[in-house]
């Protein structure tokens, strides 16, 4: 596969390229030059696999020489040690060979990874093909990273104690949930994995990440890569779960089309599920939820797309106001608002409306969501209130309600289980250093401690 700058299509790299440079030379965002069509034979095929052996088949159409099939398989098998569950608010699971045949509405859990949260497909793929690449090369990496509260916990232990690399954690200091940092900060005072809590926003960590790599000596002097979804490494593999997944719901469900209702921030579990979809998986429609933080929803509706400060929100990992893969998604569609709001629909959702559906949906049913998951379930319930056409309804589940310990109980006003893994980091020793949202603050830290 070769890919391109969305600034230059004429700038062109190769998979091993374009993940480990992060930014096209330009400082556009890199994607495939072309996408892989499936027919019904191949889709039939690919849907009878496990889940890692779908996604090891698929990566092999976007990598390059460097990796062979046994590779790919490899990588994925190890990636993907975790379930991949679709389940009823009831409790039940999918079956393709022996469904419910009333079922019409499932959770899409993607937080049973180490950390329990969605990021975890997408950067342990990405760590191990990564190791693969520097393992050959013999090079070393810094990779700066800004998180929302999910990611940075997802990179760091994807990347613990790698060899050739070290990884920079950019968060908003007190923005994040006190799992979320634990989770952040307790990967060792010694380890190859840094904290840095950041006075400021989500986006002043973005910008930090971004006038880093604009700044030619900063990079060139730190071999610096990005493992944010900047980086087409960190989105291509969030193409897989949506396309083995609705394989499935398909084969249960032959007659009904497929709609994913997605809680939404930076855009790339999105584009990673239109991915999907361009690839042959049977989707209909995806519906976005947003928070406060809703300039992708505003451009549904009116066509124009307006960036801005990002709000403190309940569901913090979307608290982004520039979200980075809008310029992927208008490439999908050749940049027609109209061809996209046929296939993406989206509403917003505020904190109040957020605390009321966990409450109602705990309970009704028993099923604890995270914030982020009450999102994107809201938005599912408003778009199936407004059609009549029988949708097979899918709500993508974004992280473990445990990662938000505190307002989770405060909401449902019961106890909630923690997770072993999550009481381990709470209990580790934690380390972070403070700055502020200033380039020369980071470049300093850098240049002490990389």
């Amino acid at each position: 596969m070769i890919y391109h700058s969305l600034k230059d299509k004429q700038q062109k790299a190769s998979f091993s390229t374009a993940l480990l440079s992060s930014l096209a030379p330009d400082g556009g965002l890199y994607m495939p030059d072309h996408l892989p069509k499936f027919d019904d034979a191949a889709l039939a095929r690919l849907g009878a696999l496990p889940f890692h052996q779908c996604a090891g088949r698929l990566a092999r159409h976007f990598v390059d020489e460097r990796f062979n099939g046994a590779d790919l398989d490899g990588i994925c098998e190890d990636a993907y040690d975790f379930p991949l569950p679709l389940r009823t608010l009831s409790g039940t699971h999918l079956d393709a060979a022996t469904p419910e045949p009333d079922d019409d509405e499932y959770i899409m859990e993607l937080f049973h990874g180490p950390t329990l949260a969605f990021k975890d497909f997408a950067a342990r793929f990405m760590g191990r093909t990564c190791a693969h690449l520097l393992s050959i090369t013999g090079q070393t990496r810094t990779i700066l990273v800004a998180t929302s509260g999910d990611t940075g916990g997802a990179i760091g232990h994807a990347y613990l104690n790698q060899p050739g690399v070290k990884v920079y954690i950019l968060f908003p200091n007190g923005g994040v949930s006190s799992v979320q940092e634990h989770q952040l900060t307790s990967m060792g005072r010694n380890s190859n994995i840094k904290a840095i809590g950041v006075d400021g926003s989500f986006d002043d960590c973005q910008a930090l990440v971004k006038q880093a790599f604009a700044h030619k000596d900063m990079s060139e002097r730190h071999n610096l890569m990005s493992a944010n979804s900047i980086n087409v490494g960190r989105v291509i593999p969030q193409s897989f779960y949506y396309f083995w997944s609705s394989l499935q719901v398909k084969a249960a469900h032959p007659k009904r089309p497929i709609a994913y209702s997605i809680p939404s921030g930076n855009l790339g579990n999105l584009t990673g599920g239109l991915i999907a979809r361009a690839m042959g998986a049977p989707i209909d429609k995806f519906v976005v939820g947003n928070n406060a933080n809703h300039p992708f929803i505003d451009y549904l509706e009116t066509g124009e797309y307006t960036p801005r400060a990002s709000v403190p929100t309940l569901s913090n990992a979307m608290d982004i106001g520039q979200p980075n893969n809008f310029p992927r998604i208008l490439d999908l569609f050749g940049g027609n608002h109209e061809a996209i709001t046929q296939v993406v629909s989206g509403l917003r959702v505020s904190d109040e409306d957020t605390e009321r559906h966990m409450r109602k949906v705990y309970n009704s049913t028993g099923y604890l969501m995270c914030p982020h998951t009450a999102v994107g379930h809201l938005a599912m319930e408003d778009f199936a209130e407004k059609t009549d056409e029988p949708y097979t309804k899918i709500t993508v589940s974004t992280a473990h309600p445990a990662k938000f310990m505190d307002d989770v109980a405060r909401i449902v006003r019961d106890d909630i289980p923690m997770p072993e893994s999550l009481q381990d980091c709470i209990d580790a020793p934690s380390h972070k250093h403070v700055m502020s949202p200033e380039l020369s603050a980071l470049a300093k830290h850098l240049d002490e401690t990389a």
